[in-house]
């Protein structure tokens, strides 16, 4: 039976990606471990972008502590992907990354993935609560 999908319209920021040549696997589609690098590029490009986390040697970092992904297509080189991205859950201090990967101009994603970030004291690795300018521009990914 296959499985609802999200659409376009739940993700919030998008970027569009250059897929790359290694990608793909024997198969001709790109390898499913590569979707979690789109993933995670995406995710820290937007915390990166946002200018609220000073990344990579600030004082608060973010662990991945759980991905998942959901595939529903193929994607793979030569043809890029957009990167649906949106804030499922914000915590103390941590944040479900909500991440769909699209063919182009397609309206429901190839993948579905999520990712959670807990935010951590760079030096003793422990959790911090979220600073406040990072936790408001985590608010302007929630969907409404």
């Amino acid at each position: 039976m296959p499985r609802p999908r999200t659409s376009r319209d739940d993700y919030v920021h998008f970027r569009t990606m250059t897929t790359r040549w290694r990608d793909n696997d024997v198969y001709g589609h790109m390898n499913n471990a590569v979707y979690y690098e789109y993933v995670d590029a995406c995710v820290n490009g937007w915390i990166i972008a946002s200018g609220a986390l000073e990344v990579p040697h600030g004082p608060v970092i973010g662990l991945v502590v759980e991905t998942g992904c959901v595939f529903h297509a193929a994607l793979g080189f030569p043809a890029p992907l957009d990167a649906g991205l949106a804030v499922a859950h914000v915590g103390t201090s941590s944040v479900r990354y909500q991440v769909g990967l699209f063919a182009p101009d397609a309206p429901t994603p190839a993948a579905e993935a999520h990712f959670v970030h807990v935010y951590v004291d760079s030096g003793t690795r422990r959790p911090v609560p979220l600073p406040a300018d990072f936790r408001a521009a985590l608010g302007r990914l929630q969907v409404a």
